[in-house]
């Protein structure tokens, strides 16, 4: 198989025609082409002048080595590799009991799959409802303002992704990430997230990908346990011998990943008093902002906007302040919403979230300051998570103290005035809004940085400073304020307990989280055989 890179065609080219651009490329005539399909796709909207799909193309042809040699020299021609998934070896250690995976999250939900195929049997534990209960329940809060601390967008089945834009996107250089999107696309995701450059699920598709993927575990002799939170660890001769749950019933346990996710605040409170060295790690916060997904088109496709096939654009942008703050989007959703993500009584938390066809009228996208442990004001090592809940109470108060969210227009934000009647931007978070002056919810410097780095944003995205756009506080869950030790052997000062994903700090979205959940499968899996 050969692998030919830099296929550009204009998007203003009806039904491109791969098959020919890639005989042009190789110079071959058709009959010895046998095959093609698509690697990668990616878009080049560099040039004013035209924007171009640029294909990577995996092709099947005749005498292949003689071609190779034809084309010797040239980087865009060369032999395809496939990275492999290879698992690794069963240990020799008993083990006493079933494996027990705290969270079903990404990083859980592929730690589970994994024992699950090697014959471990693993026992799932998740706080929250299934996937089809919790979106009963979130959709409960969006529509009433009624939260239930167990069940909402933090906690449940599939974690904090389910109720997010699902991107698959990642920095991270593992073999495993072509496993996990394989796995995503066999339960249930488009063909599409394999090799399109910027992949992503929606929360539509996602939800039924992770009801896939527990049935899935259940058919492999796993079984899954929903409203079971895990409230005590039983420690004894500094190894786990045993969870509680629900402050009642105790379930022996020698091993167990702990996968809780980023807002599993009770979680970390309790490792820390068994003796878990927890440790605080940096995060960022800020607020969503929301333009006009039109607006983002025309900025981003300039007059190519509307072309079929295009979809709704996207940015990610990046800015370092003199004073040495740095702030950034993230998690940017196209058509998306701003959603209510408070997992407390008596806090505003918002996130973005969208569908798989991303047709809604706004974009959003969180619009982010980093922050340091320097800045909690405290060394105490879940001072991030009280500095995380200082902030969301300060905008559940300004919001009115009923789940609505303080918001402020742009034009006001940078102008230091409170915001006093919507424009043309309509907010999409729910119950609702407050309009009001969102430094009162915001520490000092991140105000301050937001408002420069929105107007260098806005020579980078035209209109991302426009008066109207919609500022959403606050974001407080961008990652974890915690990170949990753990040693070569992927364990956490604990014998048996081993920390894993977002939750523990050791990873920044779905896919990573995932990878994370495979890593802690694959030594639990290289220290003990399966059960018998």
């Amino acid at each position: 198989m050969l692998r030919v890179t830099g296929i550009k065609i204009p998007v203003t080219e009806k039904g491109p025609d791969l098959h020919a651009a890639l005989l042009r490329k190789l110079g071959i005539p058709a009959r010895d082409l046998l095959d093609f399909s698509i690697y990668r796709l990616s878009l080049d909207a560099r040039s004013r002048e035209m924007i171009y799909w640029v294909y990577t193309l995996d092709a099947r042809v005749k005498n292949e080595d003689r071609l190779l040699k034809r084309h010797a020299g040239d980087k865009t021609v060369t032999r395809a590799v496939y990275p492999v998934y290879r698992p690794v070896q069963s240990g020799e250690e008993m083990l006493p009991h079933r494996p027990v995976i705290i969270g079903t999250g990404p990083a859980g939900l592929f730690a589970g799959l994994l024992l699950a195929r090697r014959g471990y049997r693993p026992i799932l534990l998740e706080r929250g409802g299934d996937v089809d209960t919790r979106t009963k329940a979130v959709a409960r809060f969006f529509e009433e303002g009624i939260l239930d601390p167990g069940c909402n967008v933090q906690f449940g089945e599939g974690g904090a992704g389910t109720f997010s834009d699902g991107k698959l996107t990642t920095l991270i250089n593992d073999h495993r990430c072509r496993f996990v999107l394989e796995e995503f696309v066999r339960w249930g995701a488009p063909r599409e997230i394999l090799y399109y450059y910027r992949p992503h699920i929606g929360t539509d598709i996602l939800r039924l990908v992770v009801k896939n993927m527990r049935r899935e575990i259940t058919r492999l002799g796993g079984e899954v346990y929903f409203n079971t939170r895990v409230t005590d660890l039983i420690i004894k001769n500094e190894g786990l011998a045993g969870l509680v749950i629900n402050n009642s019933e105790k379930l022996p346990a020698a091993v167990a990943v702990l996968a809780c996710g980023h807002s599993a605040r009770d979680t970390f409170k309790l490792l820390l008093e068994r003796g878990v060295r927890v440790e605080p790690k940096p995060f960022s916060i800020g607020v969503r902002i929301e333009h006009p997904q039109e607006l983002i088109n025309l900025a981003q496709y300039k007059r190519f906007a509307g072309i079929k096939g295009l979809g709704p654009a996207d940015y990610k942008l990046a800015y370092h302040a003199p004073a040495g703050r740095s702030a950034y989007t993230f998690c940017m959703c196209p058509g998306g919403s701003v959603v209510a993500a408070a997992s407390e009584p008596g806090g505003v938390v918002t996130n973005g979230m969208s569908t798989y066809a991303r047709d809604g009228e706004n974009a959003n996208s969180a619009l982010l300051v980093g922050v340091t442990p320097d800045d909690f004001g405290s060394d105490h090592p879940l001072a991030g998570i009280e500095f995380q809940r200082r902030w969301e109470r300060l905008a559940f108060r300004l919001g009115g103290e009923n789940y609505h969210a303080p918001v402020q227009l742009v034009g006001d934000f940078l102008a230091g005035r409170p915001s006093e009647q919507l424009g043309k931007v309509r907010p999409t978070y729910r119950p609702g809004v407050a309009l009001g002056d969102l430094k009162d919810c915001l520490p000092d410097y991140v105000v301050a940085t937001l408002r420069e780095a929105i107007a260098v944003f806005d020579r980078k995205v035209h209109g991302f400073a426009l008066p109207e756009a919609v500022l959403t506080g606050v974001e407080t869950r961008s990652s974890s304020p915690v990170r949990i030790w753990r040693d070569a052997r992927g364990e956490a000062g604990v014998r048996g307990l081993y920390p894993a994903g977002e939750g523990a700090g050791y990873a920044g979205g779905i896919v990573s989280a995932a990878v994370d959940g495979l890593k802690v499968a694959e030594a639990i899996i290289a220290r003990y055989r399966p059960l018998e």
